[in-house]
């Protein structure tokens, strides 16, 4: 025992840290051993299978204060999620800590070849800018700088466990300098299996369409941004995949980038060259500014300045626009030399994967880019830019992908996996999860699965996600939809299959996020189309979960009404409004004619669609708000015909931006229960009086009154139901206007409200939901009886 100034000893500590989350591959080990060092303790680091073990011993308080310091000074690319503390002694067959100093030990291979986190792709950090930016530095103007605080991860990944040969950074040998820096515990390259520099590392060439290299190196950067410049379209390949990249302050290049990728009208993510070129164009807040600059660096929806750039086309209509900041030293190159925003679009075609191979790029981007902005490192896993928004309830995700995937989530509470389970998630917006113990992983967004490019590229992500937790899972986990392809290949792998209810699996990924959440809720879920189990098209419900019973019942929903043409109705919201119409009059034409009229349908077109309707002849009846919203904004003549998803619903969002959050007006009453004790929002009295308003209201004002309508009428539900805490979740729920009124509602009204941070509230959360719901036997949602929900 050391001893104090007066002579009397110090009371030692010898502790055990077990450490979990993403703690491998981000510079931990360094990181604790520099903490180490500072604090005046002694003792050992490794990995091991579930994360990092710390020895740490000395003076208590030296201890004590090294313990605090590791949970509030991790490294910028660490997540700690659990610290246990053991007294070290009570641990049988540790190492000794050392007399003197601070030692980081080697892991044993089947240790890490076991549960090998792996860490997102991340921003280019400080450190490594102020490195690119010096002249003197060996990595000056690299494009392709990094260290383990930034730069590719999951991208580069071939296989497990993670280390630089099984990367796509294989085929470089590290020079000497780069070589006694990956080597070096102090050194913060140490073991980044990016590693490398200008003399051993990956170089950029530029490229035409037919393959030519016309330059390389800083010459390629600057003859891409003379292109671009010039109105030409130039393809970039990124971290994890291609981005399509012109001037977004020149409308023609930014229609002529519309015409050749097939993309109409969806808003497209803008570029900027630093916060102060984002300011000038955007009203962007302090937490927007916090976001884009993290080392997730994602697009962030930020509010267009009026009459300022980029041009009208990037986002027509909208005004909100998709902005992020350069996170990787190439694109950091190309911003400053082009000297003002990009358009930087996913390099595909719409509804296709991205491209990832220099080669595959040229054959699918042949016809849409005019240059090719290439480099040498492969990348193995295709990764999108990450997309979130803000609410005035947090931060809401809309995609996550590049930046936080694939970062594991903790299992709530006791639950855990005793068996891997594979989740297929859904159809659209499609995600993979993989459980083992109390962790689940997510997979990046995937995308739709409506086409054999999109679906090859999630059968590589199952095969990548499954290896992490020794490859073959014991049960498969899907939707209960029997016609999305996720179900097929679920079905087509030999393994006992699980479905999971779509708006059951919305809510109880909510619920992930807030640590399971009380055993009892009620759960609110709005989206555009879910398979119920009636048979019906499901999308306005509302389900208590009860953990402790293992059930789900549906104790309300809106009021169904006819889709014509089933998923037509989807491209036209016309067609919703034609279904609201129909049920509104009772079918009868004289009166349903003249509001009908406005939505543009040629006579015989009407009349044939109202026979369906009429008849019950391919119109499903649908429960859903996703539809509803189409359905107002048809009738308010904001849109009658999509060219994306959920362009209608936009649309009506951003009419209701002008007027006050509190704007009331319109009522959705709840009517009794029914024989089946389940309540109806009724949107009758609502879109009669959307009809009589016709066109002598501002259309302003009745978009912001459905709004707070829709919010009331949750708020009224749950009053009725009385449980205290509500879950918000699906697509709906993308809309802020309508999450802020909402959760405004509830908890004006005394509930606890639960709603997505970390996860999108929109299909890409579903393969989450699935894990909880199989592990917990809460899969399939039942009807609620009178008196018993």
């Amino acid at each position: 025992m050391p001893p104090t100034a007066d002579g009397t000893a110090l009371p030692l500590a010898d502790r055990l840290l077990e450490i979990e989350g993403t703690v491998q591959g981000v510079g931990f080990r360094p990181f604790v051993a520099r903490l180490a060092a500072r604090t005046g303790v002694r003792g050992w680091v490794r990995n091991d299978g579930r994360g990092v073990t710390i020895r740490v011993a000395g003076p208590r308080d030296a201890v004590a204060g090294f313990v605090a310091a590791l949970r509030t000074e991790p490294p910028p690319a660490a997540r700690i999620t659990s610290v246990r503390e053991h007294p070290a002694g009570e641990i049988p067959d540790l190492p000794a800590a050392p007399e003197a100093g601070f030692l980081i030990l080697a892991s044993a291979a089947d240790e890490m070849a076991r549960t090998a986190a792996v860490t997102p792709d991340l921003a280019l950090c400080d450190d490594c800018r102020r490195e690119f930016a010096d002249p003197g530095d060996r990595r000056h103007a690299y494009p392709f700088i990094n260290c383990t605080n930034c730069g590719p991860r999951y991208s580069i990944l071939r296989e497990l466990p993670y280390d630089r040969p099984r990367t796509t950074m294989a085929e470089f040998a590290m020079c000497p300098a780069c070589r006694r820096e990956y080597d070096n515990p102090a050194d913060r390259r140490y073991h980044a299996q990016p590693n490398a520099c200008p003399a051993c590392g990956p170089q950029v060439e530029l490229q035409d369409a037919a393959g030519q290299v016309l330059s390389t190196r800083a010459a390629a950067i600057a003859a891409s941004a003379g292109a671009l410049r010039a109105g030409r379209i130039v393809a970039v390949k990124g971290l994890g995949g291609f981005h399509l990249m012109v001037d977004a302050a020149n409308d023609a290049a930014v229609r002529e980038l519309r015409l050749r990728k097939h993309r109409e009208e969806k808003p497209l993510a803008v570029m900027f060259p630093s916060l102060a070129a984002l300011r000038v164009a955007t009203e962007i807040s302090a937490d927007d500014e916090r976001w884009l600059t993290s080392a997730a660096a994602p697009i962030v929806l930020v509010r267009r300045r009026a009459g300022a750039p980029p041009a009208a086309a990037v986002a027509p209509g909208n005004p909100w626009i998709g902005a992020l900041l350069p996170y990787t030293p190439l694109h950091t190159l190309l911003l400053a030399a082009v000297g003002r925003p990009l358009v930087a679009t996913s390099g595909n075609l719409s509804e296709e994967p991205l491209c990832t191979d220099n080669d595959e790029a040229r054959q699918r981007l042949g016809a849409i880019a005019d240059l090719f902005l290439v480099h040498n490192r492969p990348i193995a896993r295709p990764v999108d830019d990450s997309v979130m928004r803000r609410a005035a309830s947090g931060p809401v995700m809309l995609r996550r992908a590049r930046g936080f995937a694939p970062t594991p989530f903790r299992l709530p509470g006791d639950t855990a996996a005793a068996e891997p389970l594979l989740c297929v998630g859904g159809h659209m917006k499609n995600t993979i999860a993989v459980t083992a113990g109390t962790s689940l992983v997510l997979s990046p967004h995937i995308g739709d699965l409506s086409n054999p490019i999109s679906l090859e590229a999630f059968r590589r992500t199952v095969t990548l996600l499954t290896a992490l937790y020794h490859g073959r899972p014991v049960r498969v986990v899907c939707d209960a939809h029997p016609d999305y392809a996720s179900t097929h290949f679920a079905r087509s792998l030999g393994l006992p299959v699980v479905t999971v209810q779509h708006h059951l699996a919305h809510i109880l990924a909510c619920l992930l996020e807030h640590g399971g959440g009380p055993e009892r809720v009620l759960g609110v879920a709005w989206d555009g189309t879910g398979h119920g189990p009636d048979g019906t098209i499901w999308g306005g419900e509302f389900i208590v979960v009860d953990r402790a019973r293992r059930t789900a019942r549906r104790v309300a929903h809106l009021r169904p009404f006819r889709l014509p043409g089933g998923e037509a109705a989807v491209r036209e919201p016309r067609r919703s409004a034609l279904g609201l119409l129909h049920d509104l009059f009772g079918g009868d034409a004289a009166r349903l004619g003249p509001p009908a009229s406005s939505l543009g349908f040629r006579d015989g077109e009407k009349s044939v669609l109202q026979s369906m309707l009429d008849h019950g002849v391919q119109s499903p009846l649908t429960t859903s708000v996703g539809r509803l919203f189409d359905g107002v904004a048809a009738l308010l003549g904001l849109r009658t015909r999509c060219t994306f998803e959920g362009q209608a619903a936009m649309e009506l969002e951003f009419a209701a931006d002008p007027a006050p959050q509190k704007e009331a007006g319109l009522i959705l009453p709840i009517t009794a229960p029914d024989k089946e004790g389940t309540w109806q929002v009724d949107w009758r009295p609502m879109v009669a009086a959307l009809v009589q308003s016709g066109a002598t209201d501002d259309p302003s004002l009745m978009a912001a009154r459905f709004h707070q309508a829709l919010a009331r009428s949750a708020a009224d539900l749950a009053a009725r139901i009385g449980i205290e805490t509500v879950v918000l979740s699906g697509g709906c729920f993308q809309n802020v206007r309508l999450l802020d009124a909402t959760c405004h509602q509830l908890q004006a009204a005394g509930f606890n409200v639960l709603c997505h941070r970390d996860l999108p509230p929109n299909d890409g959360g579903l393969s989450a939901g699935q894990a909880l719901g199989a592990l917990w036997g809460i899969t399939s949602v039942s009807t609620a009886r009178s008196g018993h929900v």
